[in-house]
C-alpha cells in the first residue's frame, strides 16, 4: 500500500492503543480506548488508522451522548 500523503511505498503497519477524548467531557468520562492497526509512512511520517467496528460503536455512542 502506498502513503496517502507522499505516495511512498515505504509504509509499515503497527498495532496501537489510542484513547479518543471528546472536548468538553467531564473528568469522570475519560473517552474511548481503541486498538486499531495504524499505518506509518517511514518517509514523511504521515499516519492513518481505522477504528475497529466494535470500538466505533462505542465512539459513536459517546459522541451522541455529548450533544
Amino acid at each position: 500500500m502506498s502513503c496517502r500523503s507522499c505516495g511512498s511505498e515505504n509504509e509499515v503497519e503497527f498495532t496501537a492503543e489510542i484513547m479518543i477524548h471528546f472536548s468538553g467531557r467531564k473528568l469522570g468520562n475519560p473517552g474511548v480506548l481503541t486498538f486499531p492497526k495504524i499505518f506509518v509512512c517511514l518517509d514523511c511520517g504521515s499516519t492513518w488508522f481505522r477504528v475497529p467496528q466494535n470500538e466505533l460503536e462505542r465512539v459513536r455512542d459517546s459522541a451522541t451522548q455529548r450533544s
